[in-house]
């Protein structure tokens, strides 16, 4: 007899046409699993136990929590400047270079246009040059004044653990986490992946057909932000870590549990964010039915991660996907899924309402960043926003990336706060908000996580 969960991802699964997934479940102290599909529309395996994965930026809590290493072991203070770690350090604006600490490295605060992936090599200087290259990043909000998601942040963050350990990013995280905490499966390189068997991932076109994309790795410089693959086991195993207050299942005390604590603790405010209402070190907090939901999922190239715990509850669901743009969506489905069948919390969408053309006039416009540029325009009584790719970004993330998302309509919600939702398609339920000056003009919109300050009417 199957488990429900193993019919419920065999059933979502193929309803969205996704090629290969993985799903964990960590309830009542034991752990359960789903596997379907293959790993390759060009070389189908199936899926297993042993299947790796890109999980993407719940990466990032793995960089925290090795700068949480260096904190218990007093050679780092989350309070201060990156500067004292990094002293060479050089940005567009020399206020922020001297300023910026590094807790606003790990909880999305510092303010500078954060998608740049850019490729500095395959040595074991690659996260070096890459710093040197954040000189150029534009500086959209003041550190500290606002939640916009940011990835070369978080590469700063890797730098600090190579400058404090003297070692490489790839080799401190395996001695401070890897091996400590159990995670035989958890890999950087692709020499390391390409000997085991691992998924790669797929576009799912308008047509149905469904493709691989290529590139399959990102930038060594990307490691730190997410650049790592694991099976579902060990990607519970690392949920359980945290669900036990830093212990291993063996018993083994790897950090403090005042500090694992400490990451799932509210350091900066969200309201309307799409992720979280609130940011810990890390970790992106929303509370569901009255109960603390800890979580971060991630993404790569037509790779997509689920991750989230309910610590009061000991409950964690990891769900790994190898197809876009259903993937997010099989997450976030699975997850609601788990969460009622589990545990009876009921998650519910956010509920909009329509407004007329007058009233969103205000919003209509065009919106950029180096990586992204948005056009904004009214459909009847909601708005729909269409998101491109920027050159740059497709030169730094390969042809892939150089695709027409289906427009996301967005519905206006009540209340203050120029908040919105994605009514329908495969972000149905994403909330974001647009922002204004003192003078009440729009000044951005916040997307995914990101800010993205107004270009033009």
């Amino acid at each position: 007899m199957t488990h429900p969960v193993e019919d419920r991802v065999r059933s979502l699964a193929d309803e969205l046409g996704i090629p290969g997934v993985a799903v964990g479940v960590f309830h009542e102290g034991e752990e359960r699993y789903a596997f379907h599909g293959v790993t390759s529309v060009e070389n189908p395996l199936p899926v297993d136990a042993a299947t790796l994965f890109q999980f993407g930026s719940t990466g990032k809590t793995y960089t925290s929590v090795a700068l949480l290493r260096l904190v218990e072991a007093g050679k780092v203070d989350l309070d201060a400047a990156v500067r004292r770690y990094i002293p060479e350090l050089t940005l567009k604006d020399p206020a922020v270079a001297e300023s910026v600490t590094v807790l606003q490295l790990l909880n999305h605060t510092a303010g500078w246009d954060g998608d740049f992936f850019e490729d500095t090599g395959d040595g074991d200087d690659a996260l070096a040059r890459y710093v040197e290259r954040m000189a150029t990043l534009q500086q959209i909000t003041p550190p500290g004044a606002m939640v916009a998601y940011n990835n070369a942040a978080v590469a700063l963050a890797g730098r600090i653990i190579e400058k404090v350990t003297g070692s490489t990013y790839e080799r401190a995280i395996q001695e401070l986490l890897l091996d400590p905490v159990g995670l035989g499966m958890t890999f950087f390189f692709p020499n390391d992946v390409m000997t085991r068997r691992f998924v790669v991932g797929h576009r799912i076109e308008a047509d149905g057909a469904v493709r691989v994309l290529r590139p399959w790795a990102m930038p060594r410089s990307g490691n730190p932000m997410g650049g790592m693959a694991a099976s579902a086991p060990d990607q519970l195993r690392w949920a359980r870590f945290h669900l036990d207050h830093g212990s291993t299942p063996e018993g083994t005390q790897v950090l403090a549990a005042e500090l694992v604590d400490q990451m799932q603790q509210p350091t900066a405010e969200s309201p309307g964010c799409a992720f979280a209402d609130a940011i810990g070190i890390s970790w992106f907090l929303n509370d569901v039915a009255g109960e603390r939901v800890v979580s971060h999922g991630g993404s790569t190239l037509g790779q997509f991660a689920g991750f989230a715990m309910v610590p009061a509850r000991r409950f964690a669901i990891v769900s790994l996907t190898n197809a876009e743009p259903t993937g997010p969506l099989f997450n976030r489905l699975i997850k609601r899924w788990a969460f009622e069948t589990y545990l009876g919390i009921e998650e519910t969408d956010a509920v909009h309402e329509p407004r007329t053309a007058e009233s969103l006039a205000d919003y209509v416009g065009t919106y950029g960043t180096f990586s992204i540029v948005m056009t904004v325009t009214i459909d009847g009584d909601h708005l729909v926003v269409q998101a491109k790719p920027t050159p740059e970004l497709i030169a730094q993330l390969g042809s892939d990336v150089d695709h027409d998302e289906p427009p996301e309509p967005l519905g206006m919600l009540p209340g203050p706060g120029d908040r919105w939702v994605v009514v329908s398609g495969p972000s149905a339920g994403s909330k974001g908000f647009f922002t204004r000056d003192g003078d009440g003009h729009v000044t951005g919109i916040h997307s995914h996580g990101r800010f993205v300050p107004r270009t033009g009417p």
